[in-house]
């Protein structure tokens, strides 16, 4: 899982606030961009400064998988620092929440913002597309697509390589590696 964060406090007038995102971003899309901007206009209009996770509804949807994340985990992001998670085609993060104990527990620090320019554009989506040998421009960062090609990955060749490999982050809990025992 890879993770990011903005501190955002361009104009005077406007709170701080510390989003931390994460997802695959596995390639990252503009998408994945775009939901800085999102939450950062809707807590500039709702909240004190904060620290935030920031998140798609899919990865809001992620909570309910058995052994991936741990319930004391889910209670201390939730419960301690709140999260802004924007609302997907095909999730339904108000679902999500109301059918979690934890999450609706502390529903009051979640904020779903709704996306204004629904789209359905995914890491999945652009790696079947990069996999088929079709365009992304537009859809990711022109250097992610420079990275790509020169890196050679995402090809139906490199997926074959690692079609036996469970990314580190997507291991349950219990198979997880740990660096110190290896």
């Amino acid at each position: 899982m890879l993770v990011g964060v903005r501190l955002c406090s361009k104009m005077v007038s406007k709170v701080p606030v510390v989003l931390l995102a994460c997802g695959s971003f596995n390639p990252i899309t503009n998408i994945h961009l775009r939901i800085f901007e999102l939450a950062r206009d809707h807590l500039h209009q709702t909240v004190l400064p904060q620290l935030k996770l920031l998140c798609g509804a899919d990865v809001l949807g992620t909570f309910h998988i058995p052994n991936l994340w741990k319930d004391e985990h889910i209670e201390e992001i939730v419960g301690k620092f709140g999260m802004v998670c924007i609302s997907r085609d095909g999730a339904a993060p108000r679902r999500f929440i109301y059918e979690s104990d934890i999450l609706f527990k502390h529903r009051r620090n979640i904020h779903v913002v709704r996306e204004w320019v629904q789209n359905d554009i995914s890491a999945t989506h652009i790696r079947r597309a990069l996999r088929r040998g079709q365009s992304v421009k537009y859809l990711v960062p022109d250097n992610v697509i420079d990275y790509i090609k020169e890196h050679n990955i995402y090809t139906v060749e490199s997926e074959q390589q690692n079609i036996n490999e469970i990314l580190q982050p997507l291991k349950s809990q219990d198979d997880m590696i740990s660096p110190l025992n290896d």
